[in-house]
């Protein structure tokens, strides 16, 4: 009686169902890449040193004008403008901005030409916020300008050559003279470093501003890569850089401090601990105490050394080791007595540490089968350690205080997703910035003790709205049992999903080592037009991490070492036919795609399991690792010298042969990361296997394959691709 009396209800949700799909349009290219989706953010979030105030860089669109704008943490209300570009003769605009230690002063660029990933040149100016007078700080495109910290001094690079200027007599010092291209660089990062450690400037200044410590790069003898740029001239011209290869000669680094009290410059014997590379230099709260963390070639030590300024020695603090590689982080925090905090894998799990200024260890401060994923800071007021981590499931983040004892964990964040925090300078308050799969970033304030909220700052509900008229299909969160795992997993379907219908699968991953694709997060591009096909083209997306990614302890993370390509790849592959086995996939229908590692990972899978997928897309593939770059390769694989099998087992030009299906490779002839020489060297391995494939050259395209419309083009080409043969 009750179900049949609910029929007529039921009928009419499902008519009402069927009716707003057929109202709702489905997303297109032009929307994605024009910009349609676009998020509203926070840009250039700083927390004044009051901790009651914060900083943000706002454009104002009616007067036209770059704005510095500070805003009280607990109302909400605009309390001041520090600087307007209206009131800058000459100024239009600016694109980024940092303050002195003091406050007293802003350093902001207005032109930036980009080099690589991470480094750029520009035009910089100083800015006084008591006097509103600006000086420019350099004629030349400079690099990292930087102040000291009582804001007297400005340190910056400039080709290849460290510079020191005055602010308050104007002078400029040039305190290096051997820097030349391609030979000797100072202060600034070589290319594999910017790329794979992830920083650019390599000087930091001493707590009295007194000593400048820098690296040194002698990269004379790393192999020169050439890269033709076509332009539109009538001839290209090329770009010529180092670019250590796996098993190559790297750049020979050494470190320097520079006093500038008596002008002189001395270098610092690092030869009794591993240090081949240089990755972090950070001063103690003793201003003639320098840290330096050192690493040996395999990447699976990092020691730890302190170095006293005052006379040129030095000392192993601690010494990280394991048997696949140490991960190099920003997380070293020194306290005013010198003890300091660091993150380990060593427990299995990236955890939080405590040790005293000798490198004795005093605490682990967190524990259990998670992992930290930002450490926040340390609040010397209250005595508790901030940090974001995965306790809510690996796809998820939350933020989190806690004793350095371990004790009186505090979980400050509620929302089930991913939640970052901002800190205020006194640890009173905190930004989160929210969001999941369905909610696009929220920005609200927070006690910093209690999480307790205290006010939305910002929403992106304007767009959260717009979408309701565009077919999307939430997210299906899910885990999948492959090869012994339990393996994080998402599955797109059409709005309209029918269990009695079937689909294609399409596969996307990245797979790379530590790398994660499978999160509760919001949307980007991608996931826009995974949308888009599902429901357009009427096709069941997929994404998987396999073993090798991140987020799920250290076994899981490193058992890729030595064999990149070789288990990821199988994972794929048994995801594939796993799912393949549902009564909705029809089986002969199966495609996969990637960019980068990702672009690796397909090409492997079609070559290897024709069987299994009928098409894939690889973008800006590596197609082997001998072809890559030392830094990163040699962490997870070794040398090509140690190592030749893992290099070339698990190489897509190792299994041209196996090629069946259709195969789309894609690849920027400008890229100066994953170099177009893979892409030639996997056509030409086609070509004389005589397989039959399609591929499109970028001209002039860097990695991310973008400009004007290229990324409308590319995306038009791969939706066209899939339409055709999936």
């Amino acid at each position: 009686m009750k179900r049949f009396k609910s029929l007529p209800f039921l009928l009419l949700f499902l008519t009402a169902i069927t009716t707003i799909n057929a109202q709702q349009k489905n997303i297109s290219l032009e929307e994605i890449w024009g910009g349609a989706f676009r998020t509203q953010g926070l840009d250039a979030l700083h927390s004044m040193n009051n901790g009651k105030e914060y900083a943000v860089l706002n454009y104002d669109r009616q007067n036209k004008a770059s704005t510095v704008d500070v805003f009280e943490y607990k109302s909400g209300e605009k309390v001041r403008t520090l600087l307007n570009t209206n009131d800058l003769k000459g100024i239009n605009y600016v694109i980024s901005y940092e303050f002195s230690a003091d406050e007293s002063k802003i350093l902001f660029t207005t032109e930036l030409q980009q080099i690589y990933r991470r480094s750029s040149r520009g035009t910089f100016y100083v800015y006084d916020v008591a006097s509103k007078q600006f000086s420019l700080v350099s004629t030349n495109k400079i690099q990292e300008p930087t102040f000291s910290n009582d804001g007297s001094k400005i340190a910056y690079g400039f080709e290849n050559n460290l510079y020191i200027k005055d602010l308050n007599t104007g002078e400029t010092k040039q305190i290096t003279s051997d820097g030349k291209k391609n030979s000797i660089i100072n202060g600034i990062t070589d290319w594999v470093y910017e790329e794979e450690f992830a920083f650019v400037r390599a000087f930091e200044w001493s707590t009295s501003g007194d000593k400048l410590a820098y690296i040194k790069f002698d990269e004379s003898e790393v192999p020169q890569f050439n890269m033709d740029l076509y332009g539109n001239q009538l001839y290209p011209t090329a770009d010529t850089f180092k670019y250590p290869k796996a098993g190559e000669a790297n750049s020979k680094v050494s470190l320097h401090l520079y006093d500038l009290n008596g002008g002189k410059t001395s270098e610092v014997n690092l030869s009794n601990y591993n240090n081949y590379y240089i990755p972090r230099l950070l001063w103690t709260e003793d201003n003639n105490l320098l840290s330096v963390q050192l690493a040996n070639r395999h990447q699976n030590v990092i020691d730890l050394v302190f170095v006293d300024a005052s006379n040129n020695t030095s000392k192993l603090i601690l010494s990280e080791k394991d048997d696949a590689y140490v991960d190099v982080t920003d997380n070293l925090t020194f306290l005013n007595n010198n003890s300091f905090f660091w993150t380990s894998e060593k427990d299995g799990w990236n955890h939080i540490y405590q040790y005293d200024k000798n490198g004795k260890l005093l605490h682990q401060v967190t524990s259990g089968p998670w992992e930290v994923t930002a450490y926040y800071g340390f609040d010397q007021n209250t005595g508790r350690v901030y940090y974001q981590s995965t306790e809510n499931g690996s796809i998820n983040r939350d933020v989190y205080s806690i004793l350095p004892s371990g004790k009186n964990k505090v979980r400050l964040t509620q929302q089930t997703g991913t939640n970052a925090a901002d800190f205020s300078a006194d640890f009173s308050y905190f930004i989160n910035t929210f969001s999941n799969a369905t909610t696009p970033y929220v920005y609200t304030l927070h006690d910093a003790k209690t999480g307790k909220l205290l006010r939305e700052i910002k929403n992106n509900n304007d767009l959260k709205n717009r979408l309701d008229a565009f077919k999307i299909s939430p997210k299906e969160f899910s885990t999948i049992h492959i090869n012994g795992e339990d393996l994080n997993m998402y599955t797109i379907k059409p709005v309209d999903f029918d269990e009695t219908k079937q689909y294609p699968l399409f596969l996307y991953q990245y797979s790379g080592p530590g790398s994660q694709n499978v999160s509760n997060s919001w949307m980007g591009t991608n996931d826009y037009w995974h949308e888009m096909l599902a429901n357009e083209l009427d096709i069941i997306v997929a994404c998987v991490d396999g073993r090798g990614t991140g987020f799920k302890g250290r076994d899981f993370k490193k058992m890729t070492q030595k064999e990149l390509g070789k288990y990821e790849v199988q994972d794929q592959i048994t995801v594939a036919k796993k799912l393949s086995e549902l009564p909705y996939i029809d089986a002969s229908r199966t495609g996969i795609w990637g960019w980068s590692y990702g672009g690796f990972m397909s090409s492997n899978a079609l070559f290897q399991a024709p069987e299994t997928f009928e098409m894939a897309i690889a973008v800006a593939p590596v197609t082997s690792w001998r072809f890559y770059d030392s830094i990163y390769t040699e962490r997870y694989m070794q040398t090509p010298q140690e190592n030749p099998t893992g290099y070339d087992e698990n190489s897509p030009l190792s299994h041209v042969n196996g090629l069946k299906g259709e195969f789309l490779l894609v690849h920027g002839s400008a890229d100066d990361n994953v170099h177009v020489q893979n892409s030639m060297r996997l056509i030409e391995a086609l070509v004389q296997a005589n397989k039959q494939f399609d591929w499109r050259i970028y001209p002039d395209k860097n990695h991310g394959i973008y400009g004007g419309n290229t990324r409308l083009h590319l995306y038009t080409l791969m939706t066209d691709f899939i339409k055709k043969n999936l």
